[in-house]
C-alpha cells in the first residue's frame, strides 16, 4: 500500500473536500429520512405494507443495479459530471417523493433515490482518489464519519419538523443538500473543462471492470462487504423482533437497543480508516469484526437474557468493515479510475447479495420455528470476514496482482 506526498489538505482543493463531504452527507440522508413519518403519510393515503417492505428492499438492489453502471458513466462523462448527475437524481427524487400523491408514486420516487445514490456510492471513493490520494485514510474518515451522522440525525429531527410543518416538507427539506452539493462539483467540471487533463486509455478501459472478476483482492473485499452490510441490514429489519422473542426484552426497550446498534458505527468511523490506511492494521481489524460478530450471536443463542445490550453493541462493531472496505477501494488502486471499476465491482455484488440476506433470516426463521438457525447464520456471515482478512492484507494493487498473474494490466 503506497502513499503519496502529503500535502496541506485545503491547497487548491478546498472545492473537492467541501464536495465530497455533501455528497457523503446526502447518500444516507435521504435514505434514513423516511420510514419515521409512515404514520403522517398513512393519514393523507393508504400505505400497504408491501409498499413498505419494498422501500426497505429496494435501496441495496438499486445501490447493485446502479453501481454497475456508474464505470460507464464516469468513462462517457467523467467523474465530475457523473456526480453531478447523480446528485440532480437524488434530488429530483426527494422532491418527488415530497409530492407524491400515493403510495405507488412514493414508491417510484424512492427507487429514483437509491439509484442516484447507488452510482454516488460507486463515485465517492474515486473522487478521494482522485483529489485528495494523499489523504485517503483521513477523508474516508470524514465521508464515512459524515454518513454516519446523516443516519442517524434525520429520524431524530424527521418526526418534529413534521409535525411543525407536515410530512411533505420533513421529505423534502433533505433535497437543499443534495443540491448544494452539486454546486462544488459543477465548478471542478467547468475547471476540468478549461483544463482538460489527459487521461491513459488502457487505464480508462471498460475491459478493468471485467477483470476484477478473475482477481482474488475484490473478491476479498466483497466478503467483507457482505459481512459488514449484511449484518446492518439483517439487524435493522430483525433485531428487535428477535430481541422481544429471544432475550425478552420490551419493544421500547428493542428500539433503544436497535438505537445502540447504529451509534457503533459512529466511533469505528472515526478511527478505522486511519488505522488502515496509515496502521494497516488490516487482520486485526478483521479479526475483531469476525470475532465480535461471532460473539453477539453466540450471546443471543445461549445467553440472551444475561446482557443483550452487550450482544447487540458486538453486533454493531462488525460493520466497522464498512469504512475499512471504503479506505481499501482508494488504496487498492493506482487510479481513479481503477478505483470506480473496483468500487463498482465490490459494493454492486456486495449489495445484490445483501438485498437477499434479510430475506433469507425471516426464512429460516419461518422453517425452522425459531431464531437458532438465523442466528447461527449471522455468525457465519460474521466469521467469513477472518479469512477474508488475510488475502486482502496482502501488499499491492488489483493492478498488481494483475500483473502477477496476467502481465500488462
Amino acid at each position: 500500500m503506497t502513499h503519496p506526498p502529503a500535502r496541506p489538505l485545503w491547497r487548491g482543493r478546498a472545492l473537492a473536500l467541501i464536495g465530497i463531504v455533501l455528497l457523503a452527507f446526502s447518500l444516507r440522508s435521504a435514505v434514513a429520512s423516511l420510514s419515521p413519518l409512515y404514520d403522517h403519510i398513512a393519514r393523507d393515503f393508504a400505505l400497504p405494507s408491501t409498499v413498505i417492505g419494498l422501500i426497505g428492499t429496494v435501496p441495496p438492489l438499486c445501490y447493485a443495479v446502479f453501481g454497475l453502471v456508474a464505470p460507464g458513466f464516469e468513462r462517457r462523462f467523467g467523474l465530475e459530471r457523473s456526480t453531478i448527475t447523480a446528485l440532480a437524481i437524488i434530488t429530483l427524487g426527494l422532491v418527488a417523493r415530497a409530492a407524491a400523491p400515493n403510495a405507488g408514486a412514493l414508491l417510484a420516487a424512492s427507487a429514483l433515490v437509491f439509484a442516484g445514490i447507488g452510482v454516488g456510492n460507486v463515485l465517492l471513493p474515486a473522487l478521494v482518489k482522485k483529489y485528495l490520494p494523499d489523504r485517503i485514510g483521513l477523508m474516508t474518515t470524514i465521508y464515512s464519519t459524515m454518513m454516519a451522522i446523516s443516519t442517524f440525525v434525520p429520524p431524530l429531527v424527521a418526526v418534529p419538523f413534521a409535525d411543525a410543518t407536515d410530512w411533505h416538507l420533513s421529505v423534502g427539506v433533505w433535497a437543499v443538500f443534495a443540491l448544494s452539493a452539486m454546486v462544488p462539483w459543477i465548478v471542478q467540471a467547468i475547471r476540468e473543462r478549461a483544463n482538460p487533463v489527459d487521461v491513459d486509455l488502457e487505464e480508462a478501459s471498460p475491459r478493468m471492470l471485467g477483470r476484477m472478476w478473475r482477481l482474488w483482492t475484490p473478491w476479498a473485499l466483497i466478503v467483507s462487504f457482505v459481512a459488514t452490510s449484511s449484518t446492518a441490514y439483517i439487524s435493522f429489519a430483525w433485531l428487535p423482533t428477535i430481541l422481544v422473542e429471544v432475550a425478552g426484552v420490551t419493544p421500547h426497550d428493542a428500539g433503544l437497543l436497535l438505537s445502540l446498534f447504529a451509534f457503533m458505527g459512529l466511533p469505528t468511523s472515526l478511527v478505522v480508516p486511519v488505522l488502515v490506511a496509515r496502521f494497516r492494521m488490516i487482520i486485526p481489524l478483521w479479526t475483531l469484526a469476525a470475532a465480535l460478530g461471532l460473539a453477539g450471536a453466540l450471546g443471543l443463542l445461549f445467553a440472551p437474557t444475561l446482557a443483550p445490550w452487550l450482544w447487540v453493541a458486538c453486533l454493531g462493531l462488525v460493520p466497522l468493515l464498512f469504512p475499512a472496505v471504503l479506505t481499501l477501494v482508494g488504496a487498492r488502486t493506482r487510479t481513479h479510475d481503477a478505483t470506480v471499476a473496483l468500487s463498482s465491482f465490490v459494493q454492486s455484488v456486495g449489495y445484490g447479495i445483501t438485498t437477499f440476506t434479510p430475506v433469507g433470516v425471516g426464512l429460516i426463521h419461518d422453517a425452522s420455528g425459531d431464531w437458532t438457525a438465523a442466528l447461527v447464520f449471522i455468525g457465519i456471515i460474521s466469521a467469513l470476514a477472518f479469512p477474508a482478512g488475510f488475502i486482502i492484507a496482502r501488499p499491492g494493487t488489483v493492478e498488481d496482482e494483475w500483473e502477477r498473474r496476467y502481465g500488462r494490466w
